[in-house]
């Protein structure tokens, strides 16, 4: 007898419709066929142990599993669950009629429950668009999958209630969630708030600029000066996610299975702070089966690289790409596929080894030398992809005790959401152009001319100051972001100025 069951397998961000066909005839042995890998063919003892618990058998005949399509590798533990009912029904134990018009996914425990699995989202999506009834999944990923509405989202706990529900002897009802309210509701919830951040004014500015044209941002500073601190606060006062945004950017978090049991919709911007000691792999993606890397687990919210000096030159030079180009393609000899990577990138680092260069109280004790060659651990082509340059002084004793009351990330938050208005309208016949950051240099000549005043002061800050010819792009679309937050349509003298002094490893001896 045949039967047949749907499931999906992931791919990057898409999913793809796997039909898994069981034959149950005479004979022996258990062969199971379509290209799986080995977590898959160990379904077999997980499958048998399964449904043993509930007082069902494993057919003591020739039974044939066939994945297809057949030249697709499936991977990952699962397709348990569809297979599993595949077997039941090929067997004649169970009278399934509407096993076809559902898909099917689920990790088997050997007792028969359901074990949480990554990548629902994007296959509820799929099994939604190919017209299925219903999604059968595990329960502690249905609150994920019924983001995706006109689709019955189905959880169970174990075999025995898929067995039932498919048989009609149970009702469950779909699970249902309202994605608009999840969204809203998660709109203004803040992590950490600058408020709590006493002195600093200068760098807070460099954040309000870089939150409000997309800039990119290192800052150098000695040990405890608070950059740390500063970056975390930083998703607090970029514009929220869109409905559209927030959903892809839940669907890349699914794929890596990040979402967590019970979790749904990821509301608000993703911080990301890996490890210096991360791999290439690890930050951009890759693997057998493609997997998302950090920068794309950062879209549409920031990558923190701290100490960036100690991360491997070769991790530093992979995400030069993905910079320019917003997101992340990876090639294997049967698959390319494509992970979005548009990310604010904060970056942090000693001025030199023992951290003290430049420090207002404390020595530096590096040898002559070491300070240029601790900088140029970072390549000046990841530098000239990063707009401001922000020295961090450390705080003094008066400042940390002050009462003073500190602007909240609500407050800065306001002016960047009236910047990125007018950026918005700037660009609505771009649809790729959402910010100043992305402007490309015709554009920029176009966008942000400034006057003589402006030319001479330009001219005089990259001679007098030893400025690189890669910093004059820079400096302008930094500046254009400063009018926009002023609320000018014109680049004024003193917007240009603020701009310049955000250059600060551009300047001839900086490091001595």
């Amino acid at each position: 007898m045949l039967a047949k069951t749907f499931g999906s397998a992931v791919y990057g961000v898409n999913a793809t419709l796997i039909t898994i066909e069981v034959s149950v005839a005479q004979g022996t042995r258990f062969f199971m066929v379509g290209l799986p890998d080995s977590a898959v063919k160990e379904s077999e003892q997980r499958v048998e142990s399964a449904i043993k618990e509930y007082g069902y058998k494993m057919p003591r005949q020739k039974v044939v599993i066939n994945m297809a399509p057949a030249d697709i590798k499936k991977e990952g533990s699962a397709y348990d669950l569809p297979i599993a009912l595949g077997i039941l029904q090929a067997s004649g134990q169970i009278e399934a009629p509407e096993l076809g018009n559902y898909i099917i996914m689920g990790e088997l425990a050997l007792d028969g429950m359901l074990r949480p699995i990554k990548g629902v989202l994007p296959i509820a999506i799929e099994a939604r668009k190919k017209g299925y009834k219903g999604f059968v999944l595990p329960v502690e990923n249905a609150s994920e999958a019924a983001i995706v509405n006109n689709i019955d989202i189905i959880g169970v706990t174990n075999i025995k209630e898929a067995v039932d529900f498919f048989e009609g002897k149970r009702q469950i009802k779909p699970h249902q969630q309202d994605t608009r309210d999840i969204f809203y509701s998660k709109l203004d919830e803040f992590e950490a708030d600058f408020a709590d951040v006493q002195g600093q004014e200068n760098i807070k500015r460099a954040m309000e600029i870089a939150a409000a044209g997309g800039h990119n941002v290192i800052m150098i500073g000695p040990p405890g000066a608070g950059k740390t601190m500063l970056a975390k606060r930083l998703p607090g006062i970029l514009p929220p996610l869109s409905l559209h945004e927030a959903l892809e950017t839940t669907k890349i978090h699914s794929v890596a299975g990040k979402m967590g049991a019970h979790a749904s919709l990821v509301a608000r911007r993703p911080y990301r702070a890996p490890h210096h000691t991360i791999s290439d792999v690890a930050l951009v993606g890759g693997g057998g089966n493609p997997q998302p890397g950090e920068i794309s687990l950062a879209h549409n919210g920031v990558l923190f690289l701290d100490e960036l000096p100690e991360f491997k030159r070769t991790v530093l030079e992979v995400m030069r790409q993905p910079l320019e180009e917003r997101r992340v393609t990876i090639s294997r000899a049967r698959i390319s596929v494509d992970f979005p990577a548009n990310f604010m990138l904060i970056a942090s680092m000693n001025p030199c080894p023992c951290g003290y260069y430049n420090h207002p109280e404390k020595e530096c004790v590096c040898a002559p030398g070491t300070v240029q060659r601790y900088l140029n651990k970072v390549s000046g082509p990841l530098l000239d992809r990063i707009d401001l340059h922000v020295e961090v002084t450390p705080v003094s004793f008066d400042e940390m005790t002050a009462n003073r009351k500190a602007e909240s990330s609500r407050e800065i938050r306001e002016r960047v959401l009236a910047a990125r208005e007018r950026q918005e309208k700037r660009f609505k016949d771009y649809p790729e152009i959402f910010s100043n950051s992305l402007m490309p240099s015709q554009m920029v000549k176009e966008v942000c001319q400034i006057n003589e005043a402006g030319k001479t002061l330009l001219k005089t800050a990259m001679e007098r100051l030893g400025l690189s010819a890669r910093a004059y792009d820079r400096i302008l679309k930094v500046s254009r972001t400063i009018a926009d937050l002023a609320g000018t349509e014109e680049i004024r003298i003193e917007h240009l100025a603020e701009a310049i002094q955000y250059r600060s490893l551009d300047r001839e001896g900086w490091a001595g």
